[in-house]
């Protein structure tokens, strides 16, 4: 990579546009902040006197406050003239109408002009010790370059590119340089078999993907490139795959193959950013649902930019020096948003981490805080909880000083993970930000922060939404819940700027799936518990619930009583069918290392903790010790593998390309009969 960096990039792109504030402020505890110093733009709304009166503004004069932040805190080519032009009902969702701008300028020539040698990325190599860092001109000089190579390729505005790589700085100037020539960038977590590949490639109607030879994860080589060579024999379509090399290893090349690094070698480094509207297409993303294929569903470039930006430092209280430790991986939401265009918006400094949270052992995350002196770390509850199986001394054995601040993504943590997130990793001085957001929402709509950056974070829980962001309860009958200590489907009854604009070529769907089933409401899918005092708390997917005997139950309710459980690592509750309950619950559990316990006197124990905490219809009708729970690469549990299963339907799982240990999944089939067959003879 250092050969591609030869050059100095030259910067017309800001030759003549403004500079604007980053927004960024010197690092104090929010409590004793005053609120134009935590938001400058604050003088703008009528003198808001608290953060709950600024949240006020940001749902009650959402044009004022969307439009003020809009105009400070991004760089705009054409200024916009009309803040917003939505309604949920018919799906018409724009934001900064008329207005012109280059995300990629907002990501880095402003940032290059100000502070050039300021580290944009640090790249955290599968290897310990391995760090390599990008600057922000570095990190410009790469995306032009391979911009540049994209329009040499062929590449044109509003094409489709394929991105098939694994963490790295290749990957993120991959990203950018679509976003610098006009063009859509589609990522897919290069762990998908090359089927799922293959579907996302026709589905996007793309013509480039962007690969590697090989990929490295937890001290395995992954032959990426030869998953790319099976899918493109399935997508005629496709005219050009760019092969950069993340080893030294030679991998048979294809007459559609071109070496990435040669061609962009060849190009200036300096590309003219492209003059993109407001509503223009960024990036499509590929989110699985319940049923049917994959959803690419469509971000746009300005309002995705600055919903990036404004969760990033506010959500996680980001200071301009600070290095934010994000472990997901690009091709998820979680990556494009806080990875990649969230920090870099901000000009912070940003981890791509390529490993796993235990290699070469369970300390490579607290090895990897003291090396890098990260201080906020973002990570996955299911990591958390594997960690946490581990024991104390992994993490006591690291210096984690730098750290001031906890994220939690993905789904909802249980209280003992919290617990032990605070208080083992944290040290009891970091907030653990428990966050609430989704594929379709760009950006976190709920967490403890900022709505009251001063007030008390209570564990395992959402809490408050953020701004611009007005959540709603409703019932089964779609009608809206007004009242406290009450729990309904998770709704949002205003557009906000960082949500998805449709579902790739199928607008129908979109509508189907996120507008029309709650006329007037942006349906998300999941259930929420809303305390007496107004605090959001996720009990899960609503599929994921189980009906026993007429009575609703959330299964993330269950999970978090079984994993508190002094014995149990890991859990995961299903429902399955009963003859005379119509449902029972069926537990899944993976027992701490030497914790003494056997499959039956946990079942018992479960079952009576789970009876006495919740009700007696609650208390599992099975509960299995298992090894290993089947996850995917990303960390994600498999909970339909499970179903299938305890269904008796272990011929029909489904597609398992991403699934990253088969053994656990046998194993889990074998202990589900042998426990039944016992039970039948008891």
């Amino acid at each position: 990579m250092a050969r591609l960096l030869a050059k100095t990039c030259c910067f017309k792109a800001l030759s003549q546009a403004p500079r604007c504030p980053s927004g960024l402020v010197a690092a104090r505890s929010w409590s004793h902040k005053p609120l134009t110093a935590y938001m400058p733009e604050a003088v703008a709304f009528c003198r808001p006197k608290d953060h709950q009166d600024l949240y006020k503004v940001s749902v009650e004069q959402s044009d004022i406050f969307w439009g003020v932040l809009g105009r400070s805190r991004l760089t705009w080519i054409t200024p916009f003239h009309s803040v917003q032009d939505c309604n949920l009902c018919d799906g018409r969702i724009s934001w900064f109408l008329g207005g012109q701008l280059n995300v990629t300028v907002n990501c880095l020539d402003r940032h290059v002009h100000v502070a050039p040698d300021k580290v944009a990325l640090i790249w955290e190599k599968d290897e310990p010790g391995e760090e390599v860092r990008v600057t922000y001109r570095e990190l410009l000089e790469l995306t032009c370059r391979l911009g540049n190579t994209l329009k040499r390729q062929g590449v044109k505005r509003g094409d489709r590119v394929t991105i098939y790589m694994p963490p790295c700085p290749l990957a993120v100037a991959s990203m950018l340089a679509c976003a610098r020539i006009g063009a859509v960038h589609a990522v897919v977590f290069a762990g998908f078999s090359a089927e799922s590949l293959a579907g996302r490639i026709q589905d996007a109607r793309s013509e480039t993907v962007i690969t590697v030879n090989q990929g490295l994860r937890g001290g395995k080589i992954v032959e990426l490139k030869k998953t790319v060579d099976q899918a493109v024999k399935q997508c005629p379509g496709v005219k050009r795959v760019l092969v950069s090399m993340r080893t030294t290893s030679k991998v048979p090349m294809t007459a559609l193959d071109v070496p990435l690094e040669e061609e962009m070698m060849k190009e200036d480094a300096c590309c003219e950013p492209a003059v993109m509207d407001s509503e223009d297409m960024l990036f499509l993303l590929y989110t699985s649902g319940s049923t049917g294929k994959p959803k690419g569903l469509v971000h746009t470039q300005a309002g995705y930019l600055l919903f990036a930006a404004l969760t990033h430092k506010y959500v996680f209280d980001y200071q301009d020096r600070d290095i934010f430790g994000c472990v997901a991986d690009i091709g998820w939401i979680t990556g494009h948003t806080y990875v990649v265009y969230g920090p870099l918006c901000n000009g912070g400094t940003t981890v791509l981490f390529e490993s796993t949270p235990i290699y070469p052992n369970p300390g490579r995350y607290w090895e990897t805080v003291e090396r890098l002196r990260i201080n906020q770390f973002y990570g996955a509850p299911t990591a958390i909880r594997l960690l946490l199986k581990y024991g104390d001394e992994w993490v006591k054995k690291y210096d984690r000083s730098s750290l001031k601040l906890l994220g939690s993504v993905g789904e909802p943590i249980n209280k003992e993970a919290w617990e032990w997130y605070f208080r083992v990793v944290g040290e009891t001085r970091c907030p653990v930000v428990d966050t609430w957001w989704q594929t379709e929402t760009g950006g976190i709509c709920i967490s403890p922060r900022p709505s009251n950056p001063g007030a008390e974070i209570l564990p395992s829980m959402a809490m408050r939404p953020f701004f611009g962001i007005s959540p709603c309860l409703l019932d089964e009958k779609g009608n809206v819940l007004q009242e406290n200590d009450v729990s309904g489907a998770l709704c949002i009854s205003q557009a906000w700027p960082g949500m998805a604009r449709t579902i790739y070529n199928d607008h129908r769907r979109y509508l189907e799936t996120y507008l029309t089933r709650c006329p007037g409401f942006f349906f998300t899918g999941d259930g929420v518990y809303r305390t007496s005092e107004g605090y959001y708390q996720l009990t899960g997917r609503l599929d994921d619930v189980i009906s026993i005997s007429g009575h609703r139950l959330g299964t993330a309710e269950v999970e978090d009583i079984v994993t508190h459980h002094v014995a149990v690592a890991e859990s995961a509750v299903i429902g399955y069918p009963h003859e005379i309950k119509g449902e029972g619950a069926y537990v899944f559990v993976v027992l701490k290392k030497d914790s003494g316990y056997t499959q039956e006197t946990v079942a018992t124990e479960l079952q009576e903790l789970i009876s006495k905490k919740i009700a007696k219809y609650a208390a599992p009708d099975y509960v299995q010790v298992t090894h290993r729970l089947p996850k995917t690469r990303s960390g994600k549990i498999m909970r339909r593998v499970l179903r299938k299963i305890v269904e008796n339907k272990a011929n029909e799982l489904g597609d398992l390309t991403t699934l990253d240990d088969h053994e656990a999944v046998q194993h889990i089939i074998e202990g589900h009969k042998h426990l039944v067959e016992r039970q039948k003879g008891h």
